[in-house]
């Protein structure tokens, strides 16, 4: 069972964590960023597959989300500074970081920004910089959420307002995860309603704007995980990623979708145990 807490941030805020708690002083520990829209709660695949690696496994609700405070105007680099503080207050020293979907960008950015507190990165379907350079919304099935984040916070609240869920943005074995090993995922989103849209909005606005940080300083190990036939985070996002990452490794699973190459994280925890640089 995990414990929930409030840790209190210097400006003020406080974010809502999760922690299984620690095993002994040897073992890993992972941060966990959630996709978006999400609460942060841990889920129970994730919190099986690292109980059984003996790995600590901690999150958080990212702002607006999950009863974390609003952090009007955030940019994906602003995770760091909230995951020193979590990292301060839970007295952790060196870890992990992995994400998933919007969640990977976040991973990425503590993973830049704090080079000598995380020991290794992973991305599960993590979305890659904008960049006009290539078609960055070629493939995604329902990109128009984007789109308007690209014009600014007001457009994205606009179109959240008419907003949808395209049912063909899931692959058949999307669906089958989500009524199988990854049916959590699905009743984790839908609690994340309570909260509302600022969370998905700020995520959106953020992931379509720059970063704040640069890719190219990443030193730790980096696993990125994709699915071949991903209708929302397209392939080609994980290829970019992968060009920006000096110790990059890409696992490209050709017949996977969105949710189901989520099926690799527990061969993604053998790789960070193997790869995290603990010194």
């Amino acid at each position: 069972m995990a414990t929930d807490l409030e840790v209190g941030l210097d400006d003020g805020r406080t974010l809502h964590v999760h922690d299984t708690g620690p095993v002994d002083d040897e073992q890993l520990v992972l941060l966990w960023h959630h996709g978006s829209p999400q609460t942060g709660a841990l889920l129970e695949p994730l919190v099986a597959a690292s109980a059984a690696r003996r790995i600590r496994l901690l999150s958080y609700g990212r702002p607006s989300y999950g009863g974390s405070s609003h952090n009007p105007g955030r940019d994906i680099a602003s995770a760091a500074s909230d995951v020193v503080q979590i990292a301060d207050a839970l007295r952790l020293e060196r870890f992990a970081t992995m994400g998933a979907s919007g969640g990977g960008p976040h991973a990425l950015a503590c993973a830049v920004l704090l080079p000598d507190r995380v020991s290794a990165v992973v991305t599960l379907a993590g979305v890659a910089p904008f960049s006009t350079d290539y078609d960055w919304f070629e493939g995604m099935v329902a990109p128009e959420a984007l789109q308007a984040a690209l014009f600014g916070r007001d457009a994205r609240t606009a179109f959240a307002a008419i907003e949808e869920f395209n049912p063909d943005s899931f692959l058949p074995r999307d669906y089958e995860a989500l009524r199988g090993n990854w049916m959590a995922l699905n009743e984790d989103v839908d609690a994340s309603g309570k909260w509302g849209d600022d969370g998905l909005i700020d995520d959106d606005v953020a992931l379509a704007s720059p970063w704040g940080f640069d890719l190219s300083q990443l030193v730790a190990p980096a696993l990125f995980v994709q699915g071949g036939r991903d209708r929302i985070v397209p392939p080609e996002h994980a290829t970019q990623l992968l060009k920006s990452a000096p110790r990059g490794e890409l696992w490209l699973r050709p017949h996977d979708g969105h949710i189901s190459v989520l099926d690799a994280a527990p061969v993604a925890l053998d790789w960070t145990l193997a790869n995290a640089d603990r010194g």
